[in-house]
């Protein structure tokens, strides 16, 4: 099986900073639309058998252009959210982004009991995300090509986990419309075919100081995370 995680496009809270991770979450900003449009294209090479969404808005509104270009319906399903920042939650201050990037960098590298300050802890991350890909899986063939719109957090913590390849994921980040592609099956494992980091619809976010609360801050605050981690 075929899976591609898809970055969300940009929404204003990517703008300012903020951590924004709560329901029904922020729209796209006019490039996050631009971004969703122009996905048709950038994967006219890719064969997709099916969409699915987060529950946040941000991820449907990604996905439709795409869906519509297919033929397709986009199924909403829990579990692919992004990473709940509880006591964090809207902060943009470099002490709130730092301290929840800890936490995910915790867990990538195994330390699944870290809690998120008023959070999950790593083991329901994991396993919310898990049940949501093991349910998709059972609903389609090996071979199916799937796209999931989830985030940058969710994306980047559950491949680090996942993979087994923890070089896979420190230093890297995912702007808004990058993908991460990967082959297998919740039984077997998954595999890392691609790190696309950069937007696949457009341009990457204009403010370089606004770092990716989808889980890959921009340049600057990747250093950070990585010396935090």
């Amino acid at each position: 099986m075929r899976l591609m995680l898809l970055r969300h496009g940009q929404t204003p809270s990517n703008i300012v900073g903020a951590l924004d991770t709560g329901r029904p979450g922020a729209e796209l900003t006019a490039l996050g639309h631009a971004q969703a449009g122009a996905l048709p294209d950038a994967l006219r090479g890719e064969t997709i058998s099916a969409i699915y969404a987060s529950v946040l808005v941000r991820t449907q509104l990604t996905a439709a252009p795409l869906a519509e270009s297919r033929g397709l319906g986009v199924g909403v399903v829990e579990g692919i959210e992004e990473i709940a920042a509880g006591e964090l939650e809207l902060r943009s201050d470099k002490t709130a982004i730092a301290a929840y990037f800890d936490v995910t960098a915790a867990w990538i590298h195994g330390d699944l009991d870290r809690v998120m300050p008023g959070g999950p802890n790593g083991h329901m991350f994991v396993a919310g995300y898990d049940t949501a890909i093991a349910n998709i899986a059972a609903t389609h063939r090996r071979n199916d090509a799937l796209v999931l719109v989830s985030h940058g957090a969710a994306i980047r913590t559950w491949v680090g986990i996942r993979v087994g390849d923890i070089g896979s994921v420190e230093g890297r980040w995912l702007a808004n419309t990058g993908m991460v592609t990967l082959e297998g099956d919740p039984s077997a494992g998954w595999n890392l075919v691609q790190w696309h980091g950069e937007p696949l619809g457009g341009s990457a976010l204009p403010d370089v100081a606004a770092h990716d609360v989808a889980g890959a801050p921009l340049r600057e605050a990747v250093s950070e995370n990585r010396a935090a981690g």
